[in-house]
């Protein structure tokens, strides 16, 4: 009798013991996924920033996005364009074109960031830019 109530606890632990195994080695597998894919991400970066080039700091990626800022205005003569070097950073210019007045405004960006709130259409010009999809970007269709 008292070898079979020592078998008991024993096969409990087994049995527990083997159910956490498999959950650390499930847990393991999906990091081990994770950190895969951040270093594929990292070295995709990295290649685009080591193919600029020279020097990483020199402008590299330019975007330019047209659109109609006012009711009034037509032809897409409003425009935001984002330069920026193999870092993230540069600026972004904006000229807003009216019928009798023109508006033109420059915030600086740090990694692709701007301190200052960025318009919609200033964030989709850094954003082509940073993705590299070359000088003139087609506008969005327009939400309802």
């Amino acid at each position: 009798m008292a070898i079979t109530l020592g078998v008991v606890p024993i096969t409990l632990w087994m049995v527990v013991g083997s159910i956490a195994g498999g959950t650390g080695v499930v847990l393991g597998l999906a990091a081990l996924r994770q950190a895969r894919a951040a270093v594929r991400e990292c070295r995709r970066m990295s290649r685009r920033v080591a193919g600029g080039a020279g020097d990483p700091r020199a402008i590299r990626d330019v975007a330019v996005f047209r659109y109609d800022a006012l009711e009034e205005s037509a032809g897409r003569l409003s425009f935001s364009v984002a330069l920026l070097n193999g870092l993230g950073d540069g600026i972004v210019l904006t000229s807003i074109n009216g019928r009798s007045e023109t508006r033109t405004y420059a915030r600086p960006l740090r990694g692709g960031r701007s301190h200052q709130p960025l318009s919609p259409e200033e964030e989709h010009a850094v954003r082509a830019a940073r993705l590299g999809l070359g000088p003139d970007v087609e506008p969005r269709p327009r939400r309802s």
